[in-house]
């Protein structure tokens, strides 16, 4: 009988710290037991594409792939190390370092291509696999590099625009990212018949820039040709529309390919056309001398004698070739580009009339331009 007894007292204890364990779970602790069958994920949004006035395609995205590997499956690591470091050539201490086996699931490398894939495919390698994602793709390289900017990583691992459209329109093109949560097993595995809760991602939006591709095609060309003849280490050419003031085509010498903007040093990642600054030159003539037509300072067939060069502010002003050609019209003064005639109208002016339309045509202000760079 007491035997009995002490049974049941055996079997009541149990009962109880059963009901205990579970009241603890469900109620006072359910948040934690919760997280460990329940797995949540990020969704990646797919990133908006780039586009010229005409929908011709700038940037765009491609099939890219997660190389992962579940570290217990492996059946040879040397074997798996060697043949994986020949094509993707990471290192055989690197890769080493991503095979732990105490993880079940680790990622080897991100955007993997298609070809990429393939070979390692064709290994047969017990343990590794792929996801597929996308990444960005520039079909005509350097085109229009400092226009595009390209996408990076930053510290947090996260897919991010630098400098150009990239970085400048970065939020609105990288969208919003979705939520998959779902039931796991005790390895952590997704149960298929278990609760998942999915929130979709937002894509990007797509961007069309005023841009024409053709225009840029040509006036790269143009420029690669006039470095050449000139042996020049740098140019840029910047092609507007003269009504609207929209920009058709934009291109600056030397460049980098987005694709592997790794490989190019910082500096060139930044755009000349609105970073540096530069002397405007002889494009300013037509400025002042409109200025001094405008203001009835001078008249296009007024004549100027030039003679020889002049004395300003200590500096001596000449001809490009120092030679002079005697008395010629405001508007020949212009056509030959006269650096001479150029400062008689400016004193015709006034430096108060200089200044004043210099400014209300905007220089030294901000151009309003949306590229980053």
């Amino acid at each position: 009988m007491v035997k009995l007894n002490i049974a049941f007292a055996a079997v009541a204890l149990a009962f109880t710290a059963i009901i205990i364990k579970l009241f603890y779970i469900q109620v006072l602790s359910p948040g934690t037991h919760q997280s460990q069958y329940l797995s949540t994920r990020s969704i990646r949004p797919e990133r908006g594409r780039i586009l010229d006035r005409n929908g011709e395609p700038l940037v765009v995205n491609q099939p890219a792939y997660l190389l992962y590997a579940e570290p217990k499956h492996i059946e040879s690591r040397h074997t798996m190390i060697r043949d994986l470091d020949e094509i993707l050539q990471m290192g055989p201490a690197t890769l080493e370092g991503y095979l732990d086996d105490t993880k079940q699931w680790v990622a080897i490398k991100k955007n993997v291509d298609q070809d990429t894939k393939d070979k390692i495919e064709s290994l047969q390698l017990a343990g590794l696999g792929f996801e597929e994602g996308r990444m960005r793709y520039y079909p005509e390289a350097s085109l229009a590099a400092h226009i595009a900017g390209f996408v990076g990583r930053n510290a947090e691992d996260e897919e991010v625009g630098y400098f150009g459209i990239e970085g400048f329109y970065d939020k609105e093109l990288s969208g919003l990212s979705g939520i998959l949560r779902s039931e796991t097993d005790l390895l952590g595995r997704p149960i298929f018949v278990g609760v998942q809760e999915r929130v979709n991602p937002e894509n990007g939006r797509d961007l069309y820039l005023t841009i024409d591709k053709s225009v840029q095609l040509i006036i790269k060309k143009r420029l690669i040709a006039a470095m050449e003849r000139y042996e020049a280490a740098e140019g840029c050419v910047v092609v507007a529309d003269p009504d609207s003031m929209q920009i058709l085509g934009l291109t600056c010498l030397p460049d980098f390919d987005p694709t592997e903007y790794y490989n190019s040093s910082e500096d060139v990642f930044k755009n000349p056309a609105i970073s540096n600054v530069y002397e405007p030159g002889s494009i300013f003539k037509p400025l002042i001398v409109a200025a001094g037509i405008e203001e009835k300072a001078i008249k296009p067939d007024e004549r100027y004698d030039e003679d020889g060069p002049v004395q300003v502010g200590g500096y001596t002003i000449r001809t490009w070739n120092d030679e002079y050609g005697g008395r010629m019209s405001m508007s020949q003064i212009l056509e030959r580009s006269s650096n001479v005639g150029m400062v008689y109208i400016g004193s015709k002016l006034g430096d108060d009339a200089v200044y004043d339309y210099v400014t209300r045509l905007g220089f030294g202000q901000e151009t309003g331009i949306d590229l980053q760079g």
